[in-house]
């Protein structure tokens, strides 16, 4: 939701949800798959520490996995080619379909912040 506008994004929820009926998926199932892949397990926190700043990898919390699921999502949709995809609901459906299958841009930041968070294990210590 963009400005306050529910409206206009319950539209573009629904219209993507009858592009995925279309293509023989169900919606419902294939948002919370999608939404369980792109879920990020670890992330990495700034912890200020004697003067210098360290990226500590921490557990996310189950409200923040969704919350970060939902908008990584949203961004890789908002990121597709217009060209190739005409209307934002076209976008979406498409990228619901590539997370719930472990693919598209939504799965490659999560795999980034994990990754992100295995090379900062050494600070792990400095977490509290």
């Amino acid at each position: 939701m963009k400005a306050g506008k529910k409206a206009v994004a319950q539209k573009l929820v629904y219209a993507a949800f009858e592009q995925l009926k279309t293509k023989g998926k169900e919606p419902l199932q294939t948002l919370e798959l999608a939404i369980t892949n792109v879920s990020p397990r670890m992330e990495v926190r700034p912890r200020r520490v004697g003067g210098a700043s360290y990226q500590v990898p921490s557990e996310v919390r189950g409200d923040r996995k969704q919350s970060l699921a939902v908008r990584w999502i949203l961004a890789a949709a908002n990121n597709r080619s217009s060209k190739e995809y005409h209307g934002f609901e076209h976008k979406l459906a498409a990228e619901l379909l590539d997370a719930s299958q472990n693919l598209g841009e939504a799965i490659k930041k999560r795999d980034m912040v994990y990754r992100m968070a295995e090379a900062n294990k050494a600070f792990a210590h400095f977490r509290w």
